[in-house]
């Protein structure tokens, strides 16, 4: 799906504080729409709380659009502003004391059904593994490998240290690797 440029979904300067039509919101938004749930999903795990996370990044979106200055801008503001929601909304659903274990359990269906659809063995295994870290080091992970971002842009998106960025990055693969082995010889000793 190619991406519709903002300058065609917000054709007006981006100094002015003119509001862009439905229209042109609307494309806007099903140009980034994937991005934003994927970020949100993979930092989630729940797919009900991610979609309410990217109509909340899209609710932003639209009330600080006149603030954004190019489509860069947008696209590096929606990964910031999805990034802080996803791990808001993660620690807010961790600190809920009124999760059941029934949640818990419908939780864990959805995700183990989300990996199932995945094309191999080999891709559901990473994506449990990738699953089993924290929500600030999937968010590192997925901005690196999946948005293709640099260290320092990663840094720049979350307000972190560059030095910070690069040791959840480092402590994520090593995690990764670790359990990885692990998995590997419990699946060949049955």
């Amino acid at each position: 799906m190619g991406e519709i440029g903002l300058r065609s979904a917000h054709p007006k300067s981006f100094a002015s504080s003119a509001r862009p039509s439905s229209q042109e919101f609307r494309e806007l938004v099903e140009a980034h729409q994937s991005r934003v749930f994927s970020i949100a999903f993979r930092i989630l795990e729940d797919r009900w709380t991610a979609e309410e996370v990217a109509q909340d990044v899209f609710l932003a979106l639209y009330k600080n659009l006149d603030r954004l200055e190019s489509e860069e801008h947008v696209l590096a503001w929606l990964r910031r502003v999805t990034v802080h929601r996803a791990i808001d909304a993660h620690r807010h659903r961790a600190s809920r004391v009124d999760f059941t274990a029934e949640e818990f359990c419908e939780e864990r269906t959805i995700v183990a059904s989300e990996i199932d659809a995945s094309p191999s063995i080999a891709s559901r295994r990473v994506e449990y593994l990738i699953a089993t870290l924290s929500p600030t080091q999937r968010a590192i992970l997925l901005l690196r490998y999946q948005e293709d971002m640099l260290p320092t842009e990663i840094a720049t998106t979350l307000a972190m240290p560059l030095g910070t960025v690069k040791s959840h990055l480092q402590r994520a693969l090593k995690l990764l690797r670790a359990k990885a082995a692990r998995l590997q010889k419990e699946v060949a000793h049955g």
